[in-house]
């Protein structure tokens, strides 16, 4: 029966989908796989291929100074995160109704060091948060907590329901939560629709309540889906990122940044970006123009921006200090798709906000491999990126001049070095060459016993164990800054593969 409603339910979507597109007469660009899973109407094994190291090297850049490694892989729908006080970092699969606990990397290899499932069984759960020994889950119609050490990375016995009764269902479902500055929990609940009037309030707002669950206020309106929110360090200002409506063309509206005030009204639906009239709203309330709050920044439209984290560590670049980093998803309704990247923000003293490129490779030609939903913070700086699309947690990492690099990172699932699938000609060869290369192309300045202090040295370790010769291989041709490429053929890149597998 399930089953069945499950399919009814697909084939109304679809025709409803197909009806809007048709009437809107725009050819869309539509990323159907991703959208799927994210109505949970994507049987398992359509999901989409996930994110690979050798992907993860090739395609995917950041900032000069920084690193990034596949944190952790085949995870199916990763969306909100939150890191523990000793680097653990918790995701939440709203698909499978779990939250796990992925284990800091350290060992150093730029990958969790393990995984297991910490909640199970939740109602599409999505936002999480740690507060008061408690963990936090905003489920689709509630929150939930637990109590939680951070020290052993476990939970109790007894998930208790705080909230419950909360909207569920509708076009953003999600609930996204975060414990404010004033100690507070604060959950923002989007819109039911594209564009509409709602009849219950607490739709497309920010509510607040205590800890223990009692409703204190709804805080702001007119907010159609914001999916992330965060405070910024300096200021103690609360800036929400705010997903634009759909169907009014591939360049409007924006969608937006704003700074959140208590009782705050943000224009939706009467109103879009900078407090443009709606086409099919406005008109009839001419004053929410009048009373409705412009974005602080524009993104571009149907860029679709969720998580957002202030950075609060001072080891980050002297650019990137105080930045704030927000995760595109990626457009659904556009002729040519736009977004799937995070960017940075960065706040002028005159209150201009530049917004830069900060971790991009996920579109290209207009094939996306990779969505980014949720940002987060570690406790040593490290930037974690989630990737509902790719089934991937990326860790961005900055390495000062005293730090050059995360270490090669492990192939995750490798078989490891097999020598006898190596000719003895072939091995020889390599044997002889490879200590030319290092030489040449002074490897050990970084690599060697002598590079730098015991923190700092980035020395080549249990390679065999984690590389094949064919990932090795292919590693050694887009290797991840500031590891140069190599000038050398493919014969050459292979004999130097082996070499290190042999040697290292």
């Amino acid at each position: 029966m399930k089953l069945l409603l499950r399919v009814l339910v697909l084939l109304f979507s679809l025709l409803a989908l197909g009806a809007i597109f048709a009437w809107n007469s725009v050819t869309m660009n539509v990323p159907w796989k991703s959208m799927l899973q994210q109505m949970t109407l994507l049987p398992a094994w359509l999901d989409p291929s996930p994110m690979t190291v050798q992907q993860v090297n090739s395609r995917l850049t950041v900032p000069e100074g920084y690193g990034i490694s596949l944190f952790a892989g085949n995870i199916a729908d990763a969306r909100m995160l939150r890191v523990t006080s000793e680097g653990d970092v918790l995701v939440s699969t709203p698909r499978d109704g779990q939250i796990l606990l992925l284990e800091a990397d350290e060992n150093g290899d730029g990958a969790a060091d393990g995984e297991r499932v910490l909640l199970s069984g939740l109602n599409r759960p999505n936002g999480i948060d740690l507060w008061d020994d408690y963990l936090y889950v905003g489920e689709e119609d509630g929150i939930g907590r637990v109590t939680f050490d951070a020290k052993t990375g476990s939970v109790g016995q007894v998930y208790e329901r705080v909230i419950d009764g909360l909207p569920p269902g509708g076009g953003h479902w999600k609930k996204t939560i975060r414990f404010g500055p004033d100690g507070f929990l604060y959950i923002a609940v989007g819109s039911s629709c594209n564009a509409c009037l709602e009849e219950d309030e607490r739709r497309g707002a920010i509510l607040r309540y205590t800890p223990d669950g009692d409703f204190i206020d709804i805080y702001a309106k007119g907010l159609r889906n914001s999916a992330g929110f965060d405070w910024a360090p300096d200021t103690g200002a609360l800036y929400a990122t705010d997903n634009g409506r759909d169907l009014l063309g591939d360049n409007f509206p924006p969608c937006e940044l704003n700074e959140i005030v208590e009782s705050g009204f943000y224009g939706w639906p009467f109103v879009n970006g900078a407090n443009v009239r709606d086409p099919d709203l406005g008109l009839d309330h001419p004053t929410a123009i009048e009373t409705s709050i412009p974005p602080t920044h524009e993104f571009g439209a149907h860029n679709a921006p969720l998580g957002i984290v202030f950075l609060r560590d001072h080891n980050h670049h002297a650019d990137y200090q105080r930045a704030a980093i927000v995760a595109l998803h990626g457009s659904w309704n556009r002729t040519k798709k736009d977004g799937y990247k995070v960017v940075s923000l960065h706040f002028a003293a005159d209150g201009g906000i530049e917004e830069r490129d900060f971790l991009t490779g996920f579109l290209v030609d207009d094939t996306a491999v990779g969505r980014p939903a949720e940002v987060a913070e570690g406790p040593d700086g490290s930037i974690y990126v989630s990737d509902d699309f790719g089934s991937a947690i990326y860790q961005v990492k900055y390495r000062a001049e005293s730090r050059l690099s995360i270490p090669l990172p492990r192939e995750v699932g490798s078989a490891g070095y097999d020598p006898t699938n190596i000719t003895s000609e072939e091995r020889a060869t390599a044997l002889a060459s490879g200590p030319a290369v290092i030489v040449r192309e002074d490897c050990l300045a970084c690599h060697g016993e002598s590079s730098g202090t015991e923190s700092t040295q980035i020395l080549l370790t249990n390679l065999n164990s984690r590389y094949t010769v064919n990932e090795l291989t292919d590693y050694l041709m887009v290797p991840r800054p500031p590891m140069p490429p190599y000038g050398i053929d493919d014969k050459q890149r292979r004999e130097l593969a082996i070499y290190l597998l042999e040697t290292y």
